[in-house]
């Protein structure tokens, strides 16, 4: 089972799943998904919801960090910086790619682009995730 494989198996009855995220590639240095924009994660416009688009690059971040960091150690979000671009129209399906610009031994900083069908920009994103020592 590939990297993607296996993550995406960690995030089965949690958020991302529930969101409908499909890991594409997962290696330490890019993150790759898609996500379709159902009605219930749009506005009443029917367009791709802010919060939807967050939640996305969060868990893109997230999980590079994770493949990235020494074995037993933790990480949460505690920096999100979210430049909104473009929208996302109910029905189409957009993709996130997750790239490190720092990675440190106590924080990483992603950035994630999160371009529609026509490869549009959405939005951009950049988070900073602490990572945690092995819990004793």
């Amino acid at each position: 089972m590939n990297l993607a494989a296996q993550v995406q198996e960690r995030l089965k009855g949690i958020l991302p799943e529930l969101l409908g995220i499909v890991l594409v590639e997962v290696t330490p240095e890019r993150v790759l998904a898609t996500l379709k924009v159902r009605p219930e994660l749009c506005t009443t416009g029917n367009i791709l919801h802010g919060s939807t688009i967050m939640a996305f690059a969060d868990t893109l971040g997230a999980v590079g960090t994770v493949v990235s960091m020494p074995p037993g150690h933790g990480t949460a979000t505690i920096e999100s910086k979210t430049n909104f671009i473009g929208g996302a129209a109910e029905g189409s399906v957009v993709t996130g790619e997750a790239t490190p610009v720092h990675k440190g031994r106590t924080t990483q900083v992603w950035q994630t682009r999160i371009s529609n069908a026509e490869g549009k920009l959405v939005a951009l994103v950049t988070q900073t995730q602490i990572v945690l020592p092995p819990r004793t």
